[in-house]
Protein backbone atom coordinates (compact mmCIF):
# COMPACT_ATOMS: atom_id res chain seq x y z
CA UNK A 1 0.00 0.00 0.00
CA UNK A 2 1.60 3.60 -1.31
CA UNK A 3 1.93 6.15 1.68
CA UNK A 4 -0.64 8.75 1.72
CA UNK A 5 -0.86 11.61 0.21
CA UNK A 6 1.13 14.81 1.72
CA UNK A 7 -1.76 17.32 2.47
CA UNK A 8 -1.45 21.32 2.65
CA UNK A 9 -2.97 22.18 6.24
CA UNK A 10 -2.62 25.46 6.57
CA UNK A 11 -1.13 28.29 4.20
CA UNK A 12 -0.37 32.00 5.63
CA UNK A 13 1.53 35.25 3.40
CA UNK A 14 3.68 38.40 4.64
CA UNK A 15 4.70 41.33 3.00
CA UNK A 16 7.49 44.20 4.69
CA UNK A 17 5.40 47.39 5.74
CA UNK A 18 6.52 50.10 3.05
CA UNK A 19 3.56 50.17 -0.26
CA UNK A 20 4.89 51.45 -3.18
CA UNK A 21 1.90 53.28 -5.74
CA UNK A 22 2.67 52.12 -9.09
CA UNK A 23 2.07 55.63 -10.42
CA UNK A 24 4.64 57.04 -7.81
CA UNK A 25 7.32 54.46 -9.07
CA UNK A 26 6.98 55.31 -12.47
CA UNK A 27 7.45 59.32 -11.35
CA UNK A 28 10.51 58.44 -9.40
CA UNK A 29 12.02 56.33 -12.15
CA UNK A 30 11.86 59.06 -14.66
CA UNK A 31 14.55 60.96 -12.27
CA UNK A 32 16.69 58.02 -12.25
CA UNK A 33 16.36 57.24 -15.71
CA UNK A 34 16.99 60.12 -17.84
CA UNK A 35 17.19 60.33 -21.15
CA UNK A 36 15.13 59.44 -24.20
CA UNK A 37 15.40 55.45 -23.99
CA UNK A 38 13.27 56.00 -20.53
CA UNK A 39 10.39 58.18 -22.22
CA UNK A 40 10.35 55.65 -24.95
CA UNK A 41 10.03 52.75 -22.16
CA UNK A 42 7.52 55.02 -19.71
CA UNK A 43 4.06 52.84 -20.87
CA UNK A 44 5.91 50.06 -18.88
CA UNK A 45 4.44 50.96 -15.56
CA UNK A 46 0.65 51.19 -17.05
CA UNK A 47 1.13 48.09 -18.91
CA UNK A 48 2.29 45.93 -16.34
CA UNK A 49 -0.99 46.35 -14.86
CA UNK A 50 0.00 46.75 -11.10
CA UNK A 51 -1.26 49.19 -8.48
CA UNK A 52 1.05 48.42 -5.14
CA UNK A 53 3.82 46.51 -4.52
CA UNK A 54 5.25 45.93 -1.16
CA UNK A 55 9.16 46.65 -0.40
CA UNK A 56 11.57 46.31 2.82
CA UNK A 57 12.96 49.20 2.41
CA UNK A 58 11.51 52.99 1.94
CA UNK A 59 10.87 54.22 -2.12
CA UNK A 60 13.93 56.91 -1.49
CA UNK A 61 16.28 54.41 -0.93
CA UNK A 62 16.42 53.16 -4.18
CA UNK A 63 16.74 56.69 -5.76
CA UNK A 64 20.62 55.79 -4.33
CA UNK A 65 23.37 53.81 -5.28
CA UNK A 66 24.10 50.80 -2.79
CA UNK A 67 26.79 48.35 -2.76
CA UNK A 68 26.61 44.28 -2.33
CA UNK A 69 26.86 44.06 1.18
CA UNK A 70 24.58 46.90 2.41
CA UNK A 71 22.05 45.30 -0.02
CA UNK A 72 22.67 41.55 1.16
CA UNK A 73 22.39 42.98 5.13
CA UNK A 74 18.84 44.59 4.15
CA UNK A 75 18.05 41.13 3.04
CA UNK A 76 19.13 38.92 5.75
CA UNK A 77 17.48 41.16 8.26
CA UNK A 78 13.98 41.19 6.09
CA UNK A 79 13.87 37.89 4.85
CA UNK A 80 13.75 36.56 8.50
CA UNK A 81 11.41 39.11 9.90
CA UNK A 82 9.12 37.79 7.03
CA UNK A 83 9.85 34.38 7.24
CA UNK A 84 8.84 34.18 10.86
CA UNK A 85 5.30 36.63 10.50
CA UNK A 86 4.68 33.49 7.52
CA UNK A 87 5.89 30.95 9.85
CA UNK A 88 4.34 32.24 12.74
CA UNK A 89 0.62 32.63 11.18
CA UNK A 90 0.41 29.22 8.81
CA UNK A 91 1.64 27.76 12.54
CA UNK A 92 -1.09 28.95 13.94
CA UNK A 93 -3.92 28.05 10.69
CA UNK A 94 -2.66 24.70 11.72
CA UNK A 95 -2.85 24.30 15.43
CA UNK A 96 0.93 23.64 15.82
CA UNK A 97 3.34 25.15 18.10
CA UNK A 98 6.89 25.49 16.49
CA UNK A 99 8.30 22.43 18.38
CA UNK A 100 6.00 20.21 16.44
CA UNK A 101 7.33 20.83 13.28
CA UNK A 102 9.60 17.95 12.39
CA UNK A 103 11.28 19.41 9.33
CA UNK A 104 11.86 22.61 7.40
CA UNK A 105 12.29 23.54 3.39
CA UNK A 106 13.38 27.29 3.00
CA UNK A 107 13.25 28.93 -0.64
CA UNK A 108 14.70 32.55 -1.76
CA UNK A 109 17.22 33.46 -4.67
CA UNK A 110 17.72 37.39 -4.28
CA UNK A 111 20.36 37.51 -1.73
CA UNK A 112 23.12 35.45 0.40
CA UNK A 113 22.73 33.47 3.39
CA UNK A 114 25.17 31.30 5.50
CA UNK A 115 24.49 30.69 7.87
CA UNK A 116 21.47 30.05 5.76
CA UNK A 117 17.81 31.38 6.75
CA UNK A 118 16.60 27.97 7.96
CA UNK A 119 19.02 28.55 10.18
CA UNK A 120 18.39 31.54 11.47
CA UNK A 121 15.15 31.10 11.53
CA UNK A 122 15.53 27.91 14.43
CA UNK A 123 17.35 30.40 16.41
CA UNK A 124 14.40 33.52 16.43
CA UNK A 125 11.38 30.99 16.76
CA UNK A 126 12.80 28.45 18.87
CA UNK A 127 12.35 25.22 16.64
CA UNK A 128 13.50 21.83 17.91
CA UNK A 129 17.53 20.86 17.08
CA UNK A 130 16.96 17.63 15.24
CA UNK A 131 14.73 19.63 13.02
CA UNK A 132 15.68 18.67 9.36
CA UNK A 133 16.39 21.60 6.91
CA UNK A 134 16.72 22.23 3.82
CA UNK A 135 17.68 25.33 2.00
CA UNK A 136 17.26 26.07 -1.83
CA UNK A 137 19.01 28.82 -3.73
CA UNK A 138 18.33 29.59 -7.56
CA UNK A 139 15.49 28.25 -8.53
CA UNK A 140 13.90 31.98 -8.66
CA UNK A 141 10.32 32.74 -9.68
CA UNK A 142 10.00 29.02 -10.30
CA UNK A 143 10.60 28.18 -6.33
CA UNK A 144 6.79 28.36 -4.97
CA UNK A 145 5.90 25.38 -6.98
CA UNK A 146 9.37 23.55 -6.92
CA UNK A 147 9.75 23.69 -3.31
CA UNK A 148 6.01 22.73 -2.51
CA UNK A 149 6.39 20.10 -4.70
CA UNK A 150 10.12 19.23 -2.72
CA UNK A 151 8.70 19.50 0.83
CA UNK A 152 5.32 17.29 -0.24
CA UNK A 153 8.13 14.55 -1.29
CA UNK A 154 9.46 14.84 2.44
CA UNK A 155 6.51 14.86 3.73
CA UNK A 156 5.39 11.67 2.40
CA UNK A 157 8.53 10.27 2.65
CA UNK A 158 8.20 10.72 6.62
CA UNK A 159 4.21 10.16 7.37
CA UNK A 160 2.95 11.99 10.29
CA UNK A 161 5.50 14.21 10.45
CA UNK A 162 4.74 17.90 10.01
CA UNK A 163 6.84 19.72 7.45
CA UNK A 164 7.33 23.64 7.18
CA UNK A 165 7.53 25.12 3.82
CA UNK A 166 8.80 29.06 3.58
CA UNK A 167 9.98 30.86 0.59
CA UNK A 168 10.70 34.76 0.87
CA UNK A 169 12.25 36.85 -1.96
CA UNK A 170 12.97 40.22 -1.86
CA UNK A 171 13.26 41.23 -5.62
CA UNK A 172 13.22 45.36 -4.97
CA UNK A 173 16.69 45.32 -3.29
CA UNK A 174 18.56 43.77 -6.84
CA UNK A 175 17.63 46.96 -8.28
CA UNK A 176 20.52 49.07 -9.03
CA UNK A 177 20.01 52.89 -10.17
CA UNK A 178 22.95 52.91 -12.14
CA UNK A 179 21.83 50.50 -14.62
CA UNK A 180 20.43 51.44 -17.64
CA UNK A 181 18.89 48.73 -19.44
CA UNK A 182 16.03 48.00 -20.64
CA UNK A 183 15.97 45.00 -18.23
CA UNK A 184 16.58 46.87 -14.87
CA UNK A 185 13.72 49.32 -15.98
CA UNK A 186 11.10 46.68 -16.66
CA UNK A 187 12.16 45.15 -13.14
CA UNK A 188 11.08 48.94 -11.54
CA UNK A 189 8.05 48.29 -12.57
CA UNK A 190 7.14 44.66 -11.86
CA UNK A 191 9.01 42.96 -9.19
CA UNK A 192 8.06 43.36 -5.23
CA UNK A 193 8.57 41.79 -1.90
CA UNK A 194 7.21 39.29 -0.12
CA UNK A 195 6.73 35.62 1.96
CA UNK A 196 4.65 32.66 2.16
CA UNK A 197 4.51 29.21 4.10
CA UNK A 198 2.54 26.29 4.03
CA UNK A 199 2.21 23.66 6.35
CA UNK A 200 2.33 19.98 5.39
CA UNK A 201 1.96 16.65 6.84
CA UNK A 202 0.18 13.32 5.99
CA UNK A 203 -2.67 13.55 8.09
CA UNK A 204 -5.68 16.12 8.43
CA UNK A 205 -8.34 16.79 5.22
CA UNK A 206 -6.49 19.49 3.32
CA UNK A 207 -5.78 19.66 -0.40
CA UNK A 208 -3.22 16.69 -1.03
CA UNK A 209 -0.20 17.06 -3.32
CA UNK A 210 -1.08 14.41 -6.24
CA UNK A 211 1.48 15.04 -8.30
CA UNK A 212 4.67 17.14 -9.49
CA UNK A 213 6.22 18.13 -12.62
CA UNK A 214 9.29 19.91 -14.30
CA UNK A 215 10.87 20.76 -17.52
CA UNK A 216 13.94 22.60 -18.54
CA UNK A 217 14.13 23.81 -21.71
CA UNK A 218 17.21 23.20 -23.76
CA UNK A 219 20.03 26.17 -24.74
CA UNK A 220 17.70 28.26 -22.51
CA UNK A 221 20.26 29.37 -19.33
CA UNK A 222 19.94 33.17 -20.79
CA UNK A 223 15.91 33.51 -20.84
CA UNK A 224 16.29 34.44 -17.07
CA UNK A 225 18.48 34.50 -14.18
CA UNK A 226 21.08 36.99 -11.99
CA UNK A 227 24.55 38.21 -13.37
CA UNK A 228 26.47 38.72 -9.99
CA UNK A 229 28.26 42.52 -10.58
CA UNK A 230 30.59 44.37 -7.98
CA UNK A 231 26.87 46.07 -6.73
CA UNK A 232 24.49 43.15 -6.60
CA UNK A 233 22.45 41.02 -8.75
CA UNK A 234 21.89 42.03 -12.09
CA UNK A 235 18.37 40.75 -13.45
CA UNK A 236 18.52 39.10 -16.73
CA UNK A 237 15.43 37.70 -18.60
CA UNK A 238 14.34 37.53 -21.88
CA UNK A 239 10.94 39.23 -23.93
CA UNK A 240 10.43 35.81 -25.56
CA UNK A 241 8.96 34.43 -22.44
CA UNK A 242 5.76 35.13 -23.55
CA UNK A 243 5.91 33.07 -26.85
CA UNK A 244 7.92 30.40 -25.26
CA UNK A 245 4.39 30.00 -23.32
CA UNK A 246 2.61 30.12 -26.21
CA UNK A 247 4.99 27.71 -28.27
CA UNK A 248 5.55 25.43 -25.39
CA UNK A 249 3.87 25.13 -22.15
CA UNK A 250 0.30 24.37 -23.71
CA UNK A 251 2.08 20.36 -24.59
CA UNK A 252 3.94 20.09 -21.60
CA UNK A 253 0.19 21.48 -19.33
CA UNK A 254 -1.71 18.42 -21.28
CA UNK A 255 1.03 15.70 -20.58
CA UNK A 256 1.58 16.10 -17.16
CA UNK A 257 -1.91 15.73 -17.35
CA UNK A 258 -2.53 12.99 -19.03
CA UNK A 259 -0.39 10.77 -16.71
CA UNK A 260 -2.53 11.62 -13.98
CA UNK A 261 -5.51 10.85 -16.58
CA UNK A 262 -6.74 13.94 -16.82
CA UNK A 263 -7.42 16.81 -19.18
CA UNK A 264 -7.90 21.05 -18.88
CA UNK A 265 -11.20 20.30 -18.41
CA UNK A 266 -11.15 18.73 -15.42
CA UNK A 267 -9.15 21.75 -13.63
CA UNK A 268 -11.60 23.53 -10.99
CA UNK A 269 -8.90 26.10 -10.99
CA UNK A 270 -5.36 27.56 -12.08
CA UNK A 271 -3.44 28.61 -9.70
CA UNK A 272 -0.88 30.26 -12.24
CA UNK A 273 2.26 32.25 -11.17
CA UNK A 274 1.68 35.51 -12.31
CA UNK A 275 5.17 36.87 -13.86
CA UNK A 276 3.83 39.58 -16.01
CA UNK A 277 0.56 40.55 -17.55
CA UNK A 278 1.72 39.67 -21.01
CA UNK A 279 2.27 36.02 -19.64
CA UNK A 280 -0.94 36.06 -18.18
CA UNK A 281 -2.14 36.54 -21.57
CA UNK A 282 -0.30 33.58 -22.81
CA UNK A 283 -0.99 31.35 -20.29
CA UNK A 284 -5.20 32.17 -21.17
CA UNK A 285 -4.29 31.41 -24.39
CA UNK A 286 -3.21 27.96 -23.64
CA UNK A 287 -5.62 27.02 -21.65
CA UNK A 288 -8.46 27.92 -23.83
CA UNK A 289 -9.35 30.86 -21.14
CA UNK A 290 -11.12 34.31 -22.23
CA UNK A 291 -8.96 37.14 -21.75
CA UNK A 292 -8.45 37.56 -18.05
CA UNK A 293 -9.62 34.07 -17.34
CA UNK A 294 -6.86 34.02 -14.75
CA UNK A 295 -8.96 35.96 -12.21
CA UNK A 296 -6.94 35.18 -9.05
CA UNK A 297 -3.39 35.33 -10.62
CA UNK A 298 -4.26 38.64 -12.07
CA UNK A 299 -5.88 40.00 -9.04
CA UNK A 300 -2.22 39.51 -6.85
CA UNK A 301 0.16 40.93 -9.70
CA UNK A 302 -2.68 43.85 -9.58
CA UNK A 303 -1.70 44.01 -6.15
CA UNK A 304 1.74 43.19 -4.74
CA UNK A 305 3.41 42.93 -8.43
CA UNK A 306 5.72 39.94 -9.36
CA UNK A 307 7.56 38.83 -6.04
CA UNK A 308 9.25 36.04 -7.79
CA UNK A 309 9.07 32.29 -5.81
CA UNK A 310 6.47 34.02 -3.12
CA UNK A 311 3.81 34.86 -5.03
CA UNK A 312 2.55 31.51 -6.16
CA UNK A 313 1.74 30.94 -2.59
CA UNK A 314 -0.59 34.37 -2.54
CA UNK A 315 -2.53 33.29 -5.74
CA UNK A 316 -2.87 29.60 -3.78
CA UNK A 317 -3.84 31.37 -0.47
CA UNK A 318 -6.42 32.99 -2.23
CA UNK A 319 -7.93 30.08 -4.01
CA UNK A 320 -8.30 27.89 -0.59
CA UNK A 321 -9.86 31.16 0.88
CA UNK A 322 -12.68 30.93 -1.76
CA UNK A 323 -13.99 27.75 -0.91
CA UNK A 324 -14.15 26.10 -4.24
CA UNK A 325 -13.44 22.21 -3.83
CA UNK A 326 -11.56 20.20 -6.62
CA UNK A 327 -8.24 20.02 -8.53
CA UNK A 328 -6.10 22.79 -8.72
CA UNK A 329 -3.27 23.33 -11.02
CA UNK A 330 0.00 25.52 -10.09
CA UNK A 331 1.91 26.57 -12.97
CA UNK A 332 5.13 28.21 -13.01
CA UNK A 333 8.22 28.91 -14.90
CA UNK A 334 11.98 30.16 -13.38
CA UNK A 335 15.74 30.16 -14.21
CA UNK A 336 16.95 27.42 -16.36
CA UNK A 337 14.85 27.75 -18.19
CA UNK A 338 12.42 25.70 -16.58
CA UNK A 339 8.62 24.82 -15.86
CA UNK A 340 6.87 23.63 -12.81
CA UNK A 341 3.91 22.12 -12.47
CA UNK A 342 1.40 20.61 -9.00
CA UNK A 343 -1.56 19.59 -8.95
CA UNK A 344 -3.80 19.50 -5.92
CA UNK A 345 -6.80 17.39 -5.27
CA UNK A 346 -9.37 18.05 -2.65
CA UNK A 347 -9.92 14.68 -0.34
Amino acid sequence: MPPPLARINAIATAVPPHVLGQDEVALRAGSVFLGPNFERMRGVYSHAEIATRHSCVPIDWYLDDHGFQERNRLYVDSAVDLLEAAASAALDGAGLAAEQIDGIVVVSTTGIATPSLDALLVERMHLRRDIQRLPIFGLGCAGGVLGLSRTAVLARANPGEHWLFLVVELCGLTFRAADQSKSNLIATALFGDGAGACVLGTEGDGPAVAAGAEHTFPDSLDVMGWDVVDDGLKVMFSRDIPAIVRKEIGTLTRAFLDRSGLGLGDIDDFVCHPGGAKVLDALEDVFEMQRGGLVRSRDVLRRFGNMSAATVLFVLKESLAAGGRGRRLLTTLGPGFTAGFLLLEDA
